[in-house]
């Protein structure tokens, strides 16, 4: 059966809408509605139950939809084995946030190629839930994410905190931020935290969903966000990007989430690789929080979203 076809029947079954899948893939709903109709068709039985909600799994949906998984897994791993290039013997496949690459990711990647120079590596890119479907479908091995979900199949570990913390783009800045002041939407959990402990700043007119990658705009303009201490710490050392003293950090847990069926061999060495990777980002970090405890107010930091007498030590 054509990939393409299962792969479109995957994507409706985990949007439940035939249009949501047609902005995923890229089609029309035209599109997507004859893939499925084919299958259908293919199939002898109704797969979709079709209402102005959206689409549902019948019956018959349902069973496929665990060949269809299957299908997708064993397509993967050929594709995966037989595109292994002449002089490399093992594969992986890595997927990761956008803000998790640098400084992380990349340098995992780095330390891999330096433990296993016979590693096949290939990479993707994207949110946390089409990260858990190419993790489902085998499409890759292993994520980084700051929102996992728990599957079959998959293991999730915690690997970090990452440390969101107040900057601005020039010298000697202070909490008065108004008008200068650029909201970077990191999750229900931070908004909710940050609207109770900075409620001045909670609806500044400019908000980004870019994660890490709304400090480039930070660093060419006149304004302040909440960023990884990880992701900026180069523009800290630079000047491009200063501290804001007695601002409040927010840690956000960072997870690697494991396919259970990996090379046991390949996954003790990813481990083992990105453990390192771990502890220097982790020490990096730590060196910018002591730097904004040495200039904020009584050496202390509080922590958004905790009570005001629990501060960070």
């Amino acid at each position: 059966m054509d990939i393409t076809l299962i792969r479109t029947f995957l994507e409706v079954s985990a949007t439940g809408s035939f249009v949501s899948a047609s902005e995923r893939l890229f089609v029309t709903q035209s599109a997507v509605s004859l893939r499925i109709q084919r299958i259908e068709q293919s199939l002898g039985k109704r797969l979709f139950t079709r209402s102005k909600a959206g689409a549902e799994l019948t019956s018959a949906g349902r069973e496929f939809e665990k060949y269809a998984l299957s299908l997708i897994k064993l397509w993967e791993e050929a594709r995966q084995q037989i595109a292994i290039p002449e002089g490399f013997s093992k594969s992986l496949s890595i997927g990761a946030q956008y803000s998790l690459w640098p400084r992380l990711g990349f340098r995992w990647l780095d330390g891999l190629r330096a433990n296993m120079p016979d590693l096949s590596i290939r990479t993707e890119s994207g949110l946390p839930d089409r990260l858990m479907r190419y993790l489902i479908e085998g499409s890759i091995q292993v994520g980084l994410m700051y929102t996992p979900q728990l599957r079959p199949g998959l293991t999730v570990e915690k690997l970090m905190e990452d440390e969101l913390v107040l900057v601005a783009s020039w010298a000697d800045p202070t909490l008065d931020l108004t008008g200068r002041y650029v909201f970077v939407d990191w999750g229900p959990e931070f908004v909710h935290a940050h609207a109770i402990a900075l409620p001045h700043l909670t609806n500044p007119g400019l908000t980004h969903n870019l994660g890490a990658q709304a400090a480039e705009y930070v660093v060419n303009r006149e304004c302040a966000a909440y960023l990884p201490a990880r992701y900026i710490s180069r523009d800290l050392k630079e000047g491009r990007l200063h501290l804001v003293p007695d601002a409040p950090v927010f840690p956000f847990p960072v997870w690697v989430v494991w396919r259970d069926d990996l090379d046991p061999e390949l996954a003790e060495i990813a481990r083992d690789t990105l453990a390192l990777v771990v502890e220097q980002a982790d020490a990096n970090q730590e060196a910018i929080i002591a730097t904004l405890r040495e200039i904020s107010e009584n050496d202390e930091i509080e922590v958004l979203g905790e009570t005001p007498d629990i501060q960070r030590e």
